[in-house]
């Protein structure tokens, strides 16, 4: 049996404005307020840091390139976003077999993997490196997760690069590997492809993992902050 969940695409936002708005949704779902949601959207150039970050995380002086950095709570260490990059952050209310951190970190490989298939694209899992992977060899990094998780609520996610700016990624250590190792939808495929393109790809991978029905769930600039502020509506 499915259930409805909200799709909510913010288009490109600034990244600590979409920081703080999944931190609220987290609070409204905690309290049953909101249902489950999966916030897509596109940031700016921005580097961030989960709490297994090394000294070694910037090969380059990120404020060369006017890059801002958080530090923030997820797991895993530096990861870049921007331009080109598609990010998801499911807000998931973790319930009985779910409840299992591991298995949500493989759920969220294999909701990428089977949206990167329509797309003929073949990927794999690389143990003790989670994200997915090209099938080649060598392989490399098409998408970075790190998440989140309080009162068994879920937040931050996945950033799957599409059309990204690959030589972005040379001012860190993508999760502790050489940037080199990053590669995008478009450089596999050896032809433009748009976030358009790959989002109803995404969101029926994820709808089929998590058994939801995702309907789109408008926010506006003033929207954001009134869920920021507490004031939401389920309607």
């Amino acid at each position: 049996m499915t259930r409805n969940a909200w799709l909510i695409d913010l288009g490109r936002r600034d990244y600590a404005e979409v920081w703080q708005f999944q931190k609220q949704l987290v609070d409204e779902r905690i309290r049953d307020a909101i249902p489950d949601a999966l916030v897509l959207v596109e940031h700016p150039p921005v580097v961030t840091l989960g709490r297994h970050r090394q000294p070694s995380a910037f090969t380059s002086s990120p404020s060369e390139r006017d890059v801002p950095v958080y530090e923030i709570e997820r797991g895993g260490q530096a990861t870049y976003h921007g331009p080109g990059q598609l990010v998801g952050y499911p807000i998931l209310k973790l319930t009985d077999e779910r409840r299992d951190l591991h298995r949500y970190l493989r759920d969220l490989e294999a909701v990428l993997m089977n949206a990167l298939s329509a797309f003929g694209i073949s990927t794999q899992r690389s143990e003790g490196a989670t994200g997915v992977w090209t099938s080649d060899d060598p392989s490399r990094k098409l998408a970075s997760i790190g998440i989140a998780v309080r009162r068994w609520v879920t937040y931050h996610g996945f950033a799957l690069n599409v059309a990204t700016d690959l030589d972005d990624f040379r001012i860190i250590s993508p999760c502790g590997f050489n940037s080199e190792i990053m590669t995008s939808m478009t450089q596999e495929l050896d032809r433009p492809v748009s976030l358009d393109q790959v989002k109803p790809s995404v969101c029926a991978a994820f709808e089929a993992q998590y058994g939801v029905d995702l309907h789109p769930r408008e926010m506006t600039a003033s929207d954001v902050s009134a869920v920021q502020h507490g004031v939401v509506s389920r309607d």
